[in-house]
């Protein structure tokens, strides 16, 4: 089966795993081109990978020969371009989140599911050894009813990774920790175990930090299998250490650290999988492994060569652009928020 031509499409912060990652998938995936607005940066970037730089999206989308796209731009320049490339009948793997908000969000899947192309998302945190076991974990009710759910991210940022023009801001890309950041933590926690369906959240900007949106949430979590959860999420806080997914259900307790998932069942037996990561300080958000990337990129690429559905669909993402939709209401009414209905069901699916 010939590879997969994929075109790249920003060369933004989060582009350094990906090209990691397709350097190692030769055989599965070939990179047609790149195209960044800077014309410079995006000549750079294509000696540096051996590829042809285009000129425009519009070029992008009127070669043939290019199967995908990869889009890696901010959240508020994806519309455009999803309308673009979906016309043309190019698949589309894209960076997180899928918008700056649920209804924008839905749009772009609508756009998708209308030309018939595959729309894709990059949470690479799925692809981990833990979270794979987890997810099997789960999808057999090996843990049985769930009671409560801790989901903790305490990261840190610098002020001068939000001293780059648009971070953090709402126009750009749609909020703060909760989009940018725990939008991975809460994927995964969504995608083991189902949908949130209420929440009562606070959202705020610490002393730590200058910017527009949040870098701290804190929030009580029901969801609708009757278990209950709770949210820790900030980029204020320093030292960062490793996002933690803590399930207690009634036949044991899983504990998704970095890489590394623990179980301790009620029988007294207790179960490792994946390595322990070490956690970055911060002053490198992209300092960690392309594998998880490569193994992402590479279900994406057989989903397109075999016409078949990716393990993380657009449809999917409207499940946690809703639930933070909640989180920030609930933190500006100060009331407990319903979640609002995507009509995807994420626990046991693929």
């Amino acid at each position: 089966m010939p590879p997969v031509r994929l075109a790249v499409v920003g060369l933004g912060m989060a582009a350094r795993p990906h090209f990691a990652a397709l350097a190692e998938l030769s055989g599965t995936v070939e990179i047609a081109g790149l195209y960044a607005r800077t014309r410079d940066k995006a000549e750079a970037a294509a000696t540096e990978h051996g590829c042809k730089a285009f000129h425009s999206a519009e070029e992008i989308a009127q070669d043939s020969s290019i199967d995908a796209v990869l889009l890696l731009t901010p959240p508020n320049q994806r519309r455009e371009l999803v309308q673009l490339f979906a016309g043309a009948g190019k698949h589309i793997l894209c960076e997180k989140p899928l918008e700056r908000d649920l209804d924008a969000a839905r749009e772009l899947v609508e756009i998708c599911a209308g030309a018939g192309v595959t729309l894709a998302m990059v949470f690479q945190n799925r692809f981990k050894a833990g979270a794979l076991h987890l997810r099997q974990i789960m999808q057999d009710n090996a843990l049985g009813d769930i009671a409560l759910v801790r989901a903790t991210l305490p990261w840190w940022r610098e002020q001068a990774y939000y001293d780059t023009p648009g971070r953090g801001t709402y126009e750009r890309d749609g909020g703060g920790v909760l989009i940018t950041q725990a939008i991975h933590l809460l994927d995964m926690m969504l995608s083991v175990t189902g949908p949130v369906s209420a929440v009562q959240a606070l959202c705020a900007t610490t002393r730590l930090h200058d910017l527009e949106a949040e870098d701290f949430c804190s929030a009580a979590l029901i969801f609708e299998d009757g278990g209950y959860g709770s949210l820790f999420a900030s980029t204020a806080t320093y030292p960062s250490q490793p996002e933690t997914l803590v399930i207690d259900g009634t036949r044991g307790t899983a504990t998704l650290q970095g890489e590394q998932l623990t179980v301790h069942w009620r029988d007294g037996v207790e179960e490792r999988i994946g390595a322990a990561t070490p956690m970055a300080d911060g002053s490198d958000p992209m300092d960690f492994s392309c594998e998880w990337h490569r193994e992402l990129i590479r279900d994406f690429a057989h989903s397109v060569q075999k016409r078949t559905k990716p393990m993380i669909t657009g449809a999917e993402a409207l499940d946690v652009h809703a639930l933070i939709t909640a989180l920030m209401d609930s933190s500006k009414t100060g009331e407990k928020v319903k979640v609002p209905s995507t009509g995807y069901v994420g626990r046991g699916t693929s």
